[in-house]
């Protein structure tokens, strides 16, 4: 985590362990500023997660500007999801909030690509950092894409070395 609570940095709020796992993997990639990132402990539910954001993250974000959070969740083929957990962050924060997860869950990605959870998370880190769009673009992900491209423009440049 970053030293200074000024600099930028992104704390990364999972649903469940099986996401954690996965940003675990992903903060595990050699080109990334590991200082400027934290896995924060699971929410128990994406509901959840949203209450934590408004609840519990929001005044530090306030306090901090350059603080941003990703909710890495499961959509549960709920194709609206992401319009629900979008119409709970508070308008001030919305450019600093990103909404990242598999379409249906992350077991069922796992068992697709048969891979473990913090490799694919390893995976997505490298297809960041080498600007490719192999695992992103999985059928499991690739509705992620209009966030992720959002997400790069603001944290790439401090995020990956």
């Amino acid at each position: 985590m970053s030293r200074n609570k000024y600099d930028q940095h992104i704390f990364v709020l999972p649903e469940d362990d099986a996401n954690r796992q996965i940003a675990n993997g992903f903060i595990q990639n050699l080109n990334l500023n590991q200082r400027a990132i934290q896995v924060r402990p699971i929410a128990n539910g994406w509901k959840k997660a949203v209450d934590q954001l408004t609840n519990d993250y929001a005044s530090g974000m306030r306090q901090f500007p350059k603080r941003m959070i990703v909710l890495l969740i499961d959509f549960d083929e709920r194709e609206d999801r992401l319009s629900y957990v979008q119409s709970h962050i508070p308008e001030d924060l919305r450019n600093r909030v990103f909404v990242l997860g598999v379409q249906s869950n992350p077991e069922s990605l796992q068992r697709d690509i048969k891979q473990s959870l913090e490799a694919i998370g390893e995976t997505l880190a490298t297809d960041c950092s080498e600007n490719k769009n192999e695992l992103w673009g999985h059928h499991l992900l690739i509705h992620n894409k209009p966030e992720l491209e959002r997400m790069i423009k603001l944290v790439k440049p401090f995020l990956f070395n």
